[in-house]
């Protein structure tokens, strides 16, 4: 039974839960959380301050304590708005490493989204067939589009409290001009998804992060004064109401507001106007807070990651499945032709298996790259291959980790002339291991592709046989239809599989 440590270094606070995988479920089994205010000084200089950044290393330094204690089998640590833009986040990253070996990975605000996403959906949470999810942290807000638990749609807005708390209000309590310009900013960035969110027809808003749980808490106390088990549930109209009173107060009066909590209290006057706004300008009735988050979402990736059979696992490759068929949509490419390569890149993966030796997790990035190689050629057709590289690379092609798109845009980027080598742009930055990996697994796309060169499908069957250091390949056609110039293609790359993988390569039409 695995264990896994997930870490969530937020713009206010920093986050631990360790949890074990037990019959396809996580069972929590400890979990921390301590406000740092990482994010602070980023938001009015650009950079991370020493205290902050000591502070989050002090608390880092529990949470390491605590993951050995618990004898966690992984630990993955990821970090969002506050070190997406700070200036020296390399510096504080280089800390962190050197004092607890961890290696964080700056997720983006998209990533961020699809994390929140699934660790919700992972649950079983989502009750209604269109739901909107909203996580407004200390210097972001994602909004996510879910329809039927597919990921929909998504946006991250600089809306986290923590931010807007520095950019927009400085005297206590608020002035009214600093919260007029705050509702306009804050209107202006909802303008992004606002129509598409009253398109979508939301059933349910589930607002997850500190900022909704203390608004639902103070809308409980409001509805319900005195009652055991607050509601997790709040109104638009409580949400108005609060804003407006809570920004009449001193920080001193918040403080003391049953629900905010002492630090929720510095901040939580430009979150509720946020939720506000939102509320208001997308017609939304209210939300419901779920205590689940980002933490959650990357302990479900690292369950989906160990075994597959899970409900995370499950809806990873959904997830990863329609992100790449909106790719190929958006940039044009032949879906039929793409499917046809696919499935043979797959058919060379599973029959060479004894001749490539590639990890198990190439299966699915070869496939991924077959997809995708030809979405170079929507920018233009000089170059397209670099072209392809670069928007699989930094494209938000959702469920792949940055590493995992350089690794499949590097598999799909040479198909052309150019060879890979240590010294390329893609290659920098992949392990020597992974460097040997993807140029195997571009010889497999290359001889992919070229059984549907002519693009009409002239093969129908494809026997591929490893036998006493030599591959074979016989290629049936479909009906009538000639296979020379697929027959030809893969000649032209005999001698590169030769070289990389060390066995001779004979093709002929059956």
């Amino acid at each position: 039974m695995p264990t896994f440590a997930a870490i969530d270094i937020g713009s206010n606070s920093v986050r631990l839960k360790i949890s074990r995988l037990q019959a396809g479920r996580l069972k929590e089994i400890h979990e921390d959380r301590e406000v740092t205010r990482l994010g602070e000084g980023v938001f009015r200089s650009g950079l991370l301050s020493p205290e902050a950044m000591s502070e989050t290393v002090r608390v880092l330094r529990r949470f390491n304590r605590a993951v050995q204690e618990c004898g966690t089998d992984s630990v993955k640590v990821v970090a969002t708005a506050a070190l997406r833009d700070a200036r020296n986040s390399r510096t504080f990253l280089e800390w962190i490493r050197s004092t607890t070996g961890w290696t964080i990975e700056i997720v983006s605000g998209l990533e961020e989204a699809r994390l929140i996403h699934l660790g919700i959906i992972s649950s079983g949470r989502l009750g209604a067939h269109s739901v909107l999810l909203v996580d407004l942290g200390g210097g972001s807000c994602e909004l996510t589009l879910s329809r039927e638990g597919q990921l929909r749609d998504t946006v991250s807005l600089p809306l986290g409290a923590v931010r807007l708390t520095g950019e927009f209000l400085h005297h206590d309590p608020p002035r009214k001009g600093e919260l007029k310009r705050l509702q306009e900013f804050v209107a202006r960035e909802i303008t992004r998804i606002q129509g598409r969110v009253k398109a979508a027809r939301v059933g349910e808003v589930i607002a997850t992060s500190g900022t909704a749980a203390a608004l639902v808490g103070m809308a409980s106390h409001l509805a319900r004064p005195g009652k055991r088990r607050p509601s997790t549930y709040a109104t638009r109209e409580m949400i108005r109401r609060i804003t407006k009173q809570i920004s009449r107060l001193t920080l001193e009066q918040r403080q003391k507001v049953p629900g905010i909590g002492p630090r929720r209290a510095e901040i939580i006057c430009a979150g509720a106007v946020a939720y506000t706004e939102l509320l208001e300008r997308c017609h939304l009735a209210g939300f419901r807070y779920s205590a689940l988050g980002l933490r959650d979402g990357i302990l479900a990736q690292m369950a989906a990651d160990y075994d597959r059979s899970t409900r995370s696992g499950r809806a990873i490759e959904s997830e990863r499945w329609e992100s790449i068929k909106r790719a190929v949509e958006h940039y044009r490419v032949d879906m039929q032709h793409a499917l046809h390569v696919r499935d043979a890149a797959l058919l060379l993966f599973s029959s060479l298996k004894s001749v490539h030796h590639l990890p198990p997790e190439y299966h699915e990035w070869l496939a991924a790259a077959a997809m995708l190689y030809e979405v170079g050629d929507y920018v233009n057709r000089n170059g397209h291959h670099r072209h392809t590289y670069y928007i699989i690379a930094n494209s938000e092609i959702l469920g792949y980790t940055p590493h995992q798109r350089r690794i499949i845009g590097s598999i799909a980027r040479y198909l052309g002339k150019s060879r890979p080598t240590p010294g390329d742009g893609p290659m920098n930055g992949l392990s020597p291991e992974d460097q040997e990996n993807v140029e195997k697994a571009s010889v497999l796309l290359r001889i992919a592709r070229a059984l549907n060169m002519g693009r009409n499908q002239a093969v129908g069957n494809v026997a591929v046989s490893a036998r006493s250091g030599k591959v074979s390949m016989k290629l049936t056609p479909r009906g009538k239809a000639s296979v020379d110039l697929e027959v030809w293609s893969i000649e032209k790359d005999r001698a590169y599989f030769r070289e990389v993988f060390g066995r001779e390569l004979s093709v002929a039409a059956a």
